[in-house]
């Protein structure tokens, strides 16, 4: 039965390693939304990271949350309940998540028991070579060569030299390339043949979110994930002919709870399972750790961005993420 429960709302600024750059841009810092639960013994967090792509801003993300106060107070308002009382997106992220962690710790089992999941296991996650010229992109991806996957941000003109340069960097990892939709109908093949020729094992979002219907037409070389594409359930039949695997992020899907049930959705319509995230801090990936464990690729390396984590963060151990520890989350 729902309890009455107090909420509490916070913003968070975490400086990035650098810069983090891809298509659309750069940033030096992720800035984040925390949602805590309490019934008053039991505290359950969230986190998100609200985003310009989908017209998201930290302010209005914090403050859709903050107006669910009263219902949650009320006592008559629970997880299922949020899933019809907010759209899928950062927001109801922070809230999903910061219920499972709450009933995980009323209750003193796992989130993923209470999911009915396998107890998780440590994943090779990949690590991110942000966008720049070939040279400071083989630079990065000389310094991570020994790392078994490497995700390579393209998405601009030149995009066979980067990534010519970046498999000569790193000659034994596999890698996977995400164009955060800079490429064009035009330049499509050329680029998908340079990524065949490094040895790429799968490409995410390379045109435009709606203006993808190119994939359908061409023979495809190597996989197509689809990410700015989809977001939630009533994403995935449209993608089917187009796209060989989808990108799931629970600061898309609005949570654990529909990342895992659009995962059930990809897996029947023949789609594999791509567990990605924004740059945020261990709690932002923790949840994730959940629906990556059914994902053929995982890309949860947020923190590993940052210049540093929150406390009690996820242990990376080389190519390996471990599952979370309760202190943090779940």
């Amino acid at each position: 039965m729902p309890l009455p429960l107090s909420l509490t709302v916070r913003t968070e600024r975490w400086p990035i390693a650098g810069s983090f750059a891809i298509s659309r841009g750069a940033k030096t810092e992720a800035q984040v939304v925390v949602a805590e639960l309490s019934d008053g013994l039991h505290r359950g967090r969230g986190e998100c990271v609200p985003y310009a792509r989908y017209d998201e801003t930290v302010g209005g993300v914090a403050d859709a949350i903050g107006a669910l106060g009263k219902d949650l107070a009320s006592g008559r308002f629970d997880r299922i309940a949020l899933q019809q009382a907010m759209p899928p997106g950062a927001a109801r992220n922070a809230l999903d998540c910061a219920f499972w962690d709450l009933e995980a710790k009323q209750s003193g089992r796992r989130a993923s028991a209470l999911a009915g999941l396998p107890e998780p296991r440590a994943l090779v996650t990949a690590l991110t070579i942000s966008l720049g010229t070939p040279q400071a992109m083989a630079q990065a991806a000389r310094a991570a060569s020994s790392r078994k996957l490497l995700k390579v941000k393209l998405g601009r003109d030149g995009d066979a030299e980067r990534i010519a340069a970046v498999r000569a960097a790193a000659p034994q990892a596999e890698m996977i390339v995400d164009a955060n939709e800079g490429w064009t109908e035009e330049n499509l093949a050329a680029n998908l043949a340079a990524c065949a020729a490094a040895g790429v094992t799968l490409v995410e979002q390379p045109l435009a979110a709606g203006d993808d219907g190119a994939l359908e037409r061409i023979v495809r070389p190597i996989a197509v994930c689809a990410d700015e594409s989809a977001h939630a359930r009533d994403s995935i039949a449209a993608l089917v002919g187009r796209y060989d695997a989808v990108n799931i992020k629970l600061d898309k899907t609005g949570g654990l709870t529909e990342a895992l049930a659009m995962a059930e959705d990809a897996k029947r319509h023949g789609l594999r399972i791509m567990a990605g995230c924004m740059v945020g801090t261990s709690l932002g990936m923790a949840p994730a750790i959940l629906l990556a464990q059914q994902a053929q690729v995982v890309d949860l390396d947020g923190p590993l961005l940052l210049a540093k984590d929150r406390p009690d963060g996820l242990r990376y151990d080389g190519s390996l993420v471990h599952p979370p520890e309760p202190a943090l989350w779940g």
